[in-house]
C-alpha cells in the first residue's frame, strides 16, 4: 500500500450543492508525488515471461449542462433519460450500464481465473452528473473495483481535465486548475490511497498542444501534479526530425521545448491508428500484440505494448459487442500461457515500473514532439530562443502552408476545436481571463482559511471550467453553444456579484 501523511482525512464529495473541485491543492499536492512503485509490488506478472503486451482504456463522458428545471445545471445523461424521444437519447439506459459494468466485469473474470487489465478515464463531469442523478450504485461498482485489495490490482484510473476540456485551446492558465480539480473530485469519491495510484493521464479526445509555450505548461503542469506518464496519439507527434514514429510499440519521451528554450519532457504511452471505437470493442490490441516480439531500449530487450483507447460507451459495438469480445480475449490468455506469460495485458504504470525494474532508463527511450515542432525549430536557434523568433517561424510558416496550425493534434482531426468557434471561444477566453483578474490578486493574500476551499471561489471556478468543456464545439453551432452562451452569462454574473472572498 503507498504511503500518504496519515493526518488526512477523507474529502467531502459535495459541498454546498457543487463537486470538490478544489481547496485541498496542498494535500493533493503531497499525495500525489510519491516516488513508490504503485503496480510493481502486487503485480503478478514476471517480465522475463512475456512476449508482447496491450493496454487499453475506457474513455466515458457526460457533459454538464444548464437544462435541469429552472435550467439548473444537470449531466446530459440526466437530461437524456427525461427527454427519450429526442435523438438518441433512448441509449441513456445502456450509457448508464456501460459506466457501471466494469465493476461486474472485472470481478467475474477475476474469479474464473483470468488475469485482466482495463485503465479508466472518466471525466469530472460524469462522476459529478452520476452523484446529482442518485446513481451511486454507479459510483459504488466502480469503487469496488478501485478500493477493495482483490480486484485493485487488475484496474488503473487515468487522470483528465475536470470538465473534458481540449488542452490546446484551454486557455493556459487554467490547465493545473482542470488537472487538480479533477483530482479532488477523484479524492473525494475513491480516496486519498486511490489518488496516490493514480500516474498516468489521458487527454480529452488524445488532443495534444503543439504550440511549444502551450505543451511546455501543459507537460509542467502533469508534472507538478504527480503524473509520470501519458497517453499520445501517434499521429499527434513526430520524431524530433519530423518524421513519423518508427518504434510506436515502444514507451517514448515527449520533449517540450518552449519559446524562451526551456525544455521539460514526459513519458508517452503511444496510442495506435485512429478514433475507430471498435478497436477497444473487438479487443483489436490484444490480436495485434500477437504479432509482435520482444524490442531493445538501450542495453534491455522488452516486450512492446499496443496502447488503445476508446470511447467506452458509444457506438452499437462498444455498448453489446464488448462484454463478450473482452471476456473472450482473457479466457484466451488462459488458454495460452496462463495469462501470465506469452502475449499479456497490462496496466500502463504496470508496463512502464516493470520494464524499469528491469533496466529501462526513461532518457533511453525514443523521444518525440508534438507535429509541426520540427519546422519551427528548423528555423529558431537553440540557443538564442526567444518568443518573438518562435511567433515570427510560426507566422511564416502559416504563410508557406496554408494547413499549418498551432491548434494542435487529435484523433479526430476532420474535425477543428477552433475554427468556426468563435462565439464560444471568445467567451471562454474571456470569462477565464475576467475569472484571473479576480482570484488571481487574491490567492497571494494570507488567510485562515484558503480562498480556494470557500463555496463563491469553488462556483466561479465550476462555470470556468464548464465553459471549457469541449461538447459545446464538437456538436456544431445551436442548442450546444447556447448552452456555453448560458454558461458564460452565469459565470460573468457571478464575477460581478460575488462579494469579496
Amino acid at each position: 500500500m503507498l504511503s500518504f501523511p496519515t493526518t488526512l482525512t477523507p474529502l467531502p464529495e459535495i459541498i454546498d450543492g457543487l463537486p470538490n473541485i478544489s481547496g485541498w491543492e496542498t494535500e493533493i499536492l503531497s499525495v500525489v508525488n510519491q516516488d513508490q512503485p504503485v503496480f510493481l509490488p502486487t503485480t503478478n506478472i514476471r517480465l522475463e515471461d512475456v512476449n508482447a503486451v496491450f493496454a487499453i482504456a475506457l474513455h466515458m463522458h457526460q457533459p454538464t449542462i444548464p437544462a435541469g428545471n429552472g435550467g439548473t445545471l444537470i449531466s446530459n445523461l440526466q437530461y437524456m433519460f427525461e427527454h427519450p424521444n429526442e435523438g438518441d437519447n433512448h441509449n441513456a439506459d445502456p450509457f448508464a450500464h456501460c459506466y457501471s459494468r466494469m465493476g461486474d466485469l472485472i470481478p467475474e473474470l477475476v474469479n474464473q481465473g483470468c488475469n485482466p487489465r482495463v485503465m479508466l478515464d472518466y471525466s469530472g463531469n460524469l462522476l459529478w452528473g452520476l452523484r446529482q442523478m442518485g446513481r451511486g450504485d454507479v459510483l459504488d461498482n466502480l469503487k469496488r473495483i478501485t478500493c477493495d485489495p482483490t480486484y485493485q490490482p487488475y484496474v488503473e484510473w487515468l487522470g483528465t481535465m475536470w470538465s473534458h476540456a481540449v488542452i490546446p485551446s484551454t486557455p493556459i492558465a487554467d490547465i493545473k486548475l482542470q488537472i487538480i480539480a479533477w483530482q479532488h473530485h477523484f479524492a473525494a469519491i475513491f480516496g486519498w490511497e486511490a489518488l496516490a495510484r493514480v500516474k498516468g493521464f489521458s487527454p480529452p479526445e488524445m488532443h495534444l498542444p503543439n504550440h511549444p509555450d502551450a505543451l511546455f505548461e501543459f507537460v509542467k503542469a502533469l508534472k507538478e501534479c504527480g503524473y509520470r506518464w501519458l497517453l499520445v496519439q501517434e499521429h499527434s507527434v513526430e520524431t524530433i526530425s519530423g518524421q513519423s514514429l518508427t518504434h510506436k510499440h515502444l514507451p517514448h519521451r515527449l520533449i517540450a521545448r518552449n519559446s524562451q528554450g526551456e525544455t521539460i519532457s514526459i513519458t508517452a504511452l503511444i496510442k495506435t491508428q485512429g478514433s475507430d471505437t471498435k478497436l477497444v470493442a473487438q479487443m483489436q490490441p490484444y490480436y495485434e500484440a500477437k504479432t509482435l516480439s520482444k524490442q531493445q531500449i538501450g542495453s534491455v530487450f522488452v516486450p512492446p505494448i499496443v496502447s488503445q483507447i476508446g470511447d467506452g460507451e458509444n457506438g452499437g459495438v462498444m455498448m453489446n459487442e464488448f462484454p463478450s469480445a473482452f471476456k473472450q480475449a482473457w479466457w484466451d490468455m488462459v488458454n495460452n500461457g496462463g495469462g501470465k506469460s506469452g502475449v499479456v495485458g497490462m496496466c500502463g504504470t504496470e508496463y512502464l515500473e516493470l520494464i524499469e525494474a528491469a533496466g529501462c532508463k526513461p532518457e533511453d527511450y525514443p523521444t518525440c514532439q508534438p507535429v509541426g515542432q520540427h519546422q519551427i525549430w528548423e528555423r529558431v536557434s537553440p540557443d538564442n530562443s526567444q518568443p518573438e523568433a518562435v511567433e515570427n517561424a510560426i507566422q511564416e510558416l502559416k504563410q508557406i502552408n496554408s494547413n499549418f496550425h498551432m491548434d494542435g493534434a487529435s484523433w479526430t482531426n476532420h474535425i477543428s476545436w477552433v475554427k468556426g468557434y468563435e462565439n464560444v471561444l471568445s467567451p471562454m477566453y474571456q470569462l477565464s481571463s475576467l475569472f484571473h483578474q479576480k482570484i488571481d490578486p487574491l490567492l497571494q493574500t494570507d488567510s485562515a482559511e484558503p480562498i480556494t476551499r470557500q463555496s463563491q471561489y469553488r462556483n466561479l471556478l465550476l462555470h470556468n471550467l464548464l465553459l471549457q468543456t469541449s461538447c459545446f464545439r464538437y456538436w456544431g453551432q445551436g442548442a450546444w453553444t447556447d448552452y456555453a452562451r448560458e454558461i458564460y452569462q452565469r459565470g460573468e454574473s457571478l464575477l460581478q456579484t460575488t462579494a469579496r472572498l
